[in-house]
């Protein structure tokens, strides 16, 4: 069995991180520890946090990404769960999560999308299948590889760090998941399980301003990682690599297959 830490960065969200924290207390596979980053926050988010029994850090570089890249640096597990503090996960959350990364073929993430709610059903439409459901297909088509999704995934400690250096940990005008995505090294797998539930906010699509900022931001993103990985050669680089296993402290030469779940598992 793996250990697994639960990173939730957050700023100014101690409603929502309320019910987060609760649904993760109501977990059938508890998280052995949950780190919330407090990005600068002025209300109650590190009280809220820590009568919840969660570790604290603070990070004052606002930006998602130097947040994030906070909790996986300080994070004790051998795989580390992330969560937006909107997010609710289901109550089988962790338990698929370690029974997927358990799996023969040992991805090095494994995600999902998100289950929107609040606002209304056009918003929750809008969230879904058009920046959800593109980012998945056309983002999922350029990577070779399902997309990270941020609210909703795991990673392997040890593949952040060969990653953590690579990544623009720093930076606060990036998509964090698709930064994180586009620099999987070659072998490193990203697999979609489509029974891993979150809930997620549609706060964000209220607006059509709203909703072109993020995909403004995405595009931004894209650019930056084009420039230093151009999207041949990684494809051509990553589809040269052997079918390798994540196992701790090695890579493991295994066999192409599909998971039980029927999801794809292989390197692009």
């Amino acid at each position: 069995m793996s250990t697994i830490s639960v990173v939730i960065p957050c700023l100014d969200d101690a409603d929502f991180l309320i019910a987060c924290l609760d649904a993760m207390a109501a977990q059938s596979r508890p998280a052995d520890e949950i780190i919330v980053v407090d990005n600068g926050s002025t209300d109650d988010t590190a009280a809220v946090a820590r009568a919840a029994g969660a570790r604290v850090l603070l990070e004052p570089r606002r930006g998602i990404w130097p947040a994030t890249a906070t909790g996986f640096d300080a994070a004790r597990g051998e795989i580390i769960a992330r969560l937006d503090a909107d997010s609710v996960p289901a109550p089988d959350w962790l338990a698929r999560i370690e029974r997927r990364m358990t799996a023969r073929d040992r991805p090095t993430v494994v995600t999902n999308g998100g289950r929107f709610y609040g606002r209304n059903a056009a918003v929750r439409w809008i969230a879904r299948n058009l920046y959800i459901g593109g980012y998945f297909t056309v983002i999922g088509g350029l990577l070779g590889h399902p997309p990270i999704f941020g609210s909703n995934y795991a990673i392997r400690a040890d593949a952040w760090r060969r990653l953590e250096h690579l990544v623009h940990r720093d930076r606060a005008d990036v998509h964090d998941d698709l930064d994180l995505a586009w620099w999987m090294q070659p072998g490193m797998t990203v697999v979609r399980d489509r029974r891993l539930v979150v809930g997620v906010s549609a706060r964000p699509f209220d607006t059509a301003a709203g909703l072109w900022r993020r995909v403004h931001m995405a595009f931004h993103t894209m650019s930056i990682e084009s420039r230093e990985w151009p999207p041949l050669t990684r494809r051509a680089e990553r589809r040269r690599a052997p079918a390798w296993v994540w196992e701790a402290p090695e890579l493991r030469e295994v066999a192409p297959e599909r998971d039980a779940d029927g999801d794809d598992a292989l390197p692009a």
